[in-house]
């Protein structure tokens, strides 16, 4: 009996690290294909990037360069709320400029005034200055 015994345990034993062992490497195989299929994670301003309408990526650059901090925050709620499908629609210049201005950040940006000129678009500051050297000279 005590032969048989020990005969069995030492068979259970083996068995048992036998299957410790294909445990293991399943495990690690199962870590191993998850990280291969997983991409890697996309930039939150980048899938905020993709959404961006008219005039949005200039507001958005403006913001990042006068508000850097603030907008890494704010790029990267967005971001959130649009892989989240709650954000489903471009985002114009307008609606980002208004969105920075609800929480606080006045966004500066270059303003350009155009004005038409003999048939062709000149700047109003060219025109102001022309006529002021012409006004000048009478």
């Amino acid at each position: 009996m005590s032969e048989e015994d020990s005969e069995l345990e030492r068979l259970k034993a083996k068995r048992l690290a036998e299957m410790q062992k294909n445990l293991v490497s399943r495990q690690s195989s199962e870590k191993s294909t998850e990280q291969t299929q997983q991409k890697p994670a996309e930039n939150p301003r980048d899938i905020l990037v993709k959404v961006l309408g008219f005039r949005g990526l200039e507001v958005l650059e403006n913001a990042e360069s006068q508000f850097p901090n603030e907008t890494k925050i704010i790029v990267q709620k967005l971001s959130e709320l649009i892989k989240s499908g709650e954000i489903n629609e471009t985002i114009d210049g307008g609606k980002l400029m208004t969105l920075f201005r609800s929480v606080g950040l006045n966004i500066r940006l270059e303003t350009k005034i155009n004005v038409e000129q003999d048939g062709k678009f000149v700047s109003l500051t060219d025109k102001l200055s022309k006529q002021s050297s012409q006004d000048e000279e009478e």
